[in-house]
């Protein structure tokens, strides 16, 4: 049997710091190995050797379905969905997958440079920044990620992302991300991108 590709990815991902105020999405318990087996669905999709690196998991979205930038709206066939769905759609997400349609070539891949959810201390049901400590320590997540999946071309969603990867030398154009009144210029942005990639 051929040794699981994203063995260390996974590994790296579950050691990871959890302090109070950030959710882990992939553990143990029957929502972690949900989410988990949606995200390896998603990897395993075919996709373009590009990566899409954003901030932070979302309560609406990848919280729920455990895959980047898909909440329920967006979830495809195959994917596992809960029974009672804490929230059924994300901005973030509509907006990512809206612009992909205009995508020339297989889609790319999407991942959090932070890959636990960070919420305001005591409500889950929201979504705060990361704390640059936390974006440190999630980019080796990342950069293992970036190695399993033979990723060749970085875009990150903001600058957090691109500065997080830039320390372990991965070079990657910033686009605006999506959130915050960000979408239009996020659209724009990454399709002007997709068009300057090598076919």
């Amino acid at each position: 049997m051929p040794a699981d590709p994203l063995a260390r990815f996974f590994e790296l991902l579950r050691a990871l710091p959890e302090p109070v105020d950030a959710e882990p999405l992939y553990g143990d318990d029957a929502e972690g190995r949900r989410r988990e087996r949606n995200l390896r669905r998603y990897f395993a999709m075919p996709h373009a050797p590009v990566l899409l690196l954003g901030e932070a998991p979302g309560w609406r979205g990848m919280t729920v379905t455990g895959v980047p930038f898909v909440s329920v709206r967006e979830a495809q066939a195959g994917l596992e969905l809960p029974e009672h769905p804490q929230a059924p759609w994300e901005a973030s997400s509509r907006v990512v997958w809206a612009t992909l349609r205009d995508w020339r070539g297989p889609i790319p891949l999407s991942w959090p440079v932070y890959p636990l959810h960070p919420f305001v201390a005591g409500d889950p049901r929201t979504n705060r920044t990361p704390r640059p400590a936390e974006v440190r320590a999630g980019a080796p997540v990342a950069l293992e990620l970036i190695r399993a999946l033979d990723i060749e071309t970085v875009v990150a969603v903001g600058r957090k992302a691109q500065g997080a990867i830039a320390a372990a030398g991965v070079e990657a154009p910033a686009i605006r991300p999506p959130a915050q009144g960000g979408a239009a210029l996020f659209a724009e942005q990454l399709i002007e991108l997709n068009r300057g990639l090598k076919p």
